[in-house]
């Protein structure tokens, strides 16, 4: 037995199979519960994620499937528990709607490190036996403890990438503390991820360098996004002239690619940050133990730290460079996506064009 509504009348787009063309789908959402918050979508982020799940690229996709982990939209209707949102209010959801509230990391406001596992925005299965679908839709009811409060002088449009792209990159940002003036921080790819590092690092105060295989983001790195300097990954001379000078490195390729060459450009006790997925991760211990550095990894951030970034991005000003488009091109914009021809996120006008 399921809370899902016999009404159909959530509007989304899904894929059906492995194909992930997306196409028109109607579908019910669950009623609204005590501690719920419903929300008309104005927009949602196009990422990466989009694209595997809609293709069973990890052989898990529960069709049909209506992708979309950036959502941003107002309030409709509240539960009578709901006690941090009014209707009319500005919102956003991101990569996870539930968790067990009740482990450790939950208990910390790291919900996305549940004991038990979080709830994903799409393609999981939530405690009422439904599986979740995400924000290529016209509205989704999400517990009011996953959804997050955007200040009212930020652009809807603009805070989607914020809540997947944006918090990727602040959360380990802010764990290794790059948010001190001064120090020095290489960010290795330039799409979604890698040009909200340029611009959170460089509202922190940090000297950021752009490492990047394509010459022609030269220009936007330093221009647009105002990088300090842009380096050819591939051009040894210019690696070899920054070695040991960087304090942080945030690494957001998914390709595969070698790590010594970047390691060696720490200074000693700098600290390398992994959130992309390349196939493997292989360096030789002296590019760790020499210089006693440091590698992590990260995902996105837990539900107080996704609320500060959202406050911070509109205290300072720090919007993600977008292409917004309707949803009939959401299928173009995946393709794109995969060959990287994005400048630098996606961001479906659900609002206007799902009607």
């Amino acid at each position: 037995m399921t809370s899902e509504t016999s009404t159909k009348d959530c509007l989304g787009w899904a894929a059906r199979d492995p194909s992930g063309v997306l196409s028109p789908y109607s579908f019910g959402r669950r009623a609204v519960g005590s501690d719920d918050v419903s929300i008309t979508i104005t927009h949602c982020g196009i990422c990466y994620a989009d694209v595997i799940w809609t293709r069973n690229k990890h052989g898990d996709s529960k069709y049909p499937l209506v992708p979309g982990h950036e959502i941003v939209g107002i309030v409709k209707e509240v539960g009578p528990n709901v006690c941090r949102f009014k209707v009319g209010d500005h919102v956003g959801v991101g990569t996870y709607v539930n968790s067990c509230r009740d482990c450790e990391y939950c208990n910390h406001g790291l919900e996305v490190h549940c004991a038990k596992g979080s709830v994903y925005t799409f393609n999981a299965i939530d405690a009422d036996g439904t599986i979740t679908k995400g924000g290529y839709s016209s509205y989704i009811v999400v517990h009011e403890r996953y959804c997050f409060s955007i200040p009212n002088n930020y652009p809807l449009a603009s805070a989607a990438p914020l809540l997947c792209a944006g918090i990727t990159v602040y959360t380990p940002m802010m764990r290794h503390k790059m948010n001190r003036p001064g120090k020095s921080l290489g960010v290795i790819g330039l799409g979604g991820l890698g040009h909200m590092a340029v611009k959170f690092g460089k509202a922190f105060g940090l000297t950021v360098t752009v490492f990047s295989t394509s010459t022609s983001k030269k220009e936007e790195a330093l221009n647009l996004l105002g990088a300090d300097k842009f380096v050819v990954s591939s051009d040894l001379e210019q690696m070899k002239a920054l070695a040991k000078s960087l304090d942080f490195i945030v690494d957001t390729a998914s390709g595969d690619h070698p790590f010594d060459a970047y390691m060696s450009l720490l200074k000693v006790a700098g600290v390398y940050v992994l959130v992309g997925f390349p196939s493997e991760v292989k360096f030789s211990p002296a590019s760790l133990n020499i210089g006693a550095k440091t590698v992590s990894g990260s995902v996105t951030g837990g539900t107080k730290e996704t609320q500060e970034m959202l406050d911070y991005c509109a205290a300072n000003k720090i919007y993600p460079q977008i292409e917004i488009i309707p949803i009939q091109h959401a299928n173009e914009a995946l393709e794109r996506l995969i060959k990287r021809d994005v400048k630098y996120r996606f961001v479906i006008d659900i609002e206007n064009s799902l009607k």
